[in-house]
């Protein structure tokens, strides 16, 4: 048979065997993620449709099949998701700027303990908060008191007035560069902050809410990411494992000494 026909014929193949496997927008969506340290299943958010439907094809594919779990923080989180680390590199890899995916910031979505986030990078590079395609991470968090709490909006809110700003200056400068006019880093600034004042007076703050108190207070997660990072699931068995992970002793990157990979991922019902 001619190579090129038979390459074809094995696309389609693949391609048509992930669409059969990729339930429906409607559905609830299960994850089993198997890990060298034990399995954790997640449910994925019809809330947030294109970082659900970006997983299911990234777990349909086997995409994250030898991948290893290479950040990880007791009491914050644990990461996973960096092809580069199917690969003894030495270091951590960093892939987050290669493939991303647009923020589905929702309300009702936050970063208690389990929940399953995506990965991004920092807003002074990224500020429309951009997620990585395929780097995620599961919370593990801790508890945190109501004081905190509140250091914690404080927090979040500069980090989405930050955001915003940096998001209106870049803006101001594309706008007038495409009209072929120039412009001082001033005169761009003067233009942007007359921009974000209309933002601040029109704009509440962030707060969180009395149920998001009440969970953070009695059950943990890590609330500082909130409103700047994408949480997309949460895991519903396998915590423990979560907790296991976590705990791992690791290098001054944050890398696990032993090294912790996902054996196998899959699309699961109830």
């Amino acid at each position: 048979m001619n190579i090129k026909l038979t390459r074809l014929l094995t696309l389609t193949i693949i391609l048509f065997t992930t669409a059969c496997n990729t339930p429906g927008a409607g559905d609830t969506i299960m994850v089993l993620i198997k890990t060298s340290a034990g399995d954790i299943k997640v449910k994925l958010n019809n809330e947030t449709p294109i970082h659900r439907d970006n997983f299911v094809k990234l777990v349909n594919s086997g995409f994250y099949e030898g991948i290893s779990f290479h950040r990880v923080i007791k009491e914050f989180m644990i990461q996973a998701g960096d092809p580069l680390t199917k690969y003894d590199s030495g270091s951590i890899p960093d892939s987050l700027k290669n493939f991303t995916i647009p923020a589905e910031f929702n309300s009702v979505l936050y970063h208690k303990k389990g929940a399953l986030a995506a990965a991004r990078q920092g807003n002074e590079i990224n500020p429309y908060m951009r997620s990585s395609g395929t780097q995620f991470y599961i919370v593990q968090g801790k508890k945190y008191t109501d004081d905190e709490l509140n250091g914690a909006e404080i927090r979040i809110n500069n980090q989405i007035k930050q955001g915003k700003f940096n998001i209106l200056v870049r803006e101001t400068s594309d706008s007038i560069r495409s009209t072929g006019s120039s412009a001082t880093d001033a005169e761009i600034q003067e233009i942007a902050s007359g921009k974000m004042f209309r933002y601040l007076t029109s704009t509440p703050d962030f707060k969180f809410t009395p149920q998001q108190r009440i969970v953070y207070t009695t059950i943990g997660g890590t609330p500082r990411l909130d409103a700047n990072y994408t949480v997309f699931g949460e895991v519903i068995e396998g915590l423990e494992v979560v907790d296991k992970i976590a705990s791992e002793k690791t290098d001054p990157s944050d890398k696990p000494l032993n090294n912790i990979t996902i054996l196998k991922t899959k699309v699961v019902r109830k």
